[in-house]
């Protein structure tokens, strides 16, 4: 199965909590969770008491979700934090965190991480003067990203930079809109991680 292309406010009321894939919407009170923070279909107001391996599912499809991750995908990038050193759950954060199209929606260059993705595969980025066009791919400190020259003017680039005035970049990061470049200052610390995620669960679930 691949990526779910549905609906997405029903994903956050599944989860209920904001998972920030519908970009402007979500921060306004037009957003589902805003409006009706419930479970999605006739069962979803039923009183239900979650046991300890549905709760640990359920943190971990609340983090795919907001990355927009297929399951083997989430899988290695798991098994890649197992063998680093340090907090399993820190590190899968810090990994997903530094994919190039969760940080350019980081930046503000894009409205969501879906509208990034996209735009990552459609070359208007450069990666220290290169164009990238992989969504994955992992960045490190020191590297700067890039709107293209061609792409400066791109309505939906320019639309994202509009609306994200008002929200500062993470602290790890360092943004310049007037040369609509940003550059990655160091690793991401779990206390500059907004995701709402519990991701000791998530190790717990896959170290059953």
């Amino acid at each position: 199965m691949g990526v779910y292309n549905g609906p997405v406010c029903r994903l956050c009321r599944r989860e209920g909590v904001k998972l920030y894939l519908k970009g402007e919407r979500c921060y306004t009170s037009k957003c589902a969770i805003e409006r009706r923070n419930v479970p999605p279909g006739h069962r979803g107001q039923r009183l239900r008491k979650p046991g300890d391996f549905a709760i640990q599912l359920r943190e971990k499809q609340k983090l795919k979700r907001i990355y927009r991750l297929m399951e083997r995908q989430f899988r290695r990038y798991f098994k890649e934090a197992v063998r680093q050193p340090g907090v399993t759950g820190e590190i899968l954060l810090q990994i997903l965190e530094t994919r190039l199209d969760n940080v350019v929606y980081r930046l503000g260059f894009a409205m969501s991480r879906r509208q990034g993705r996209q735009m990552v595969n459609h070359r208007h980025f450069l990666v220290n003067g290169k164009p990238v066009n992989i969504p994955s791919y992992l960045l490190a400190p020191g590297d700067r990203i890039e709107v293209r020259e061609p792409s400066r003017d791109h309505g939906a680039i320019q639309e994202a930079i509009r609306n994200s005035q008002g929200r500062p970049a993470p602290e790890w990061l360092e943004r310049d809109p007037g040369t609509m470049s940003g550059l990655v200052k160091t690793q991401p610390e779990r206390q500059q991680i907004d995701t709402q995620v519990n991701e000791a669960l998530i190790v717990e679930f896959y170290s059953r």
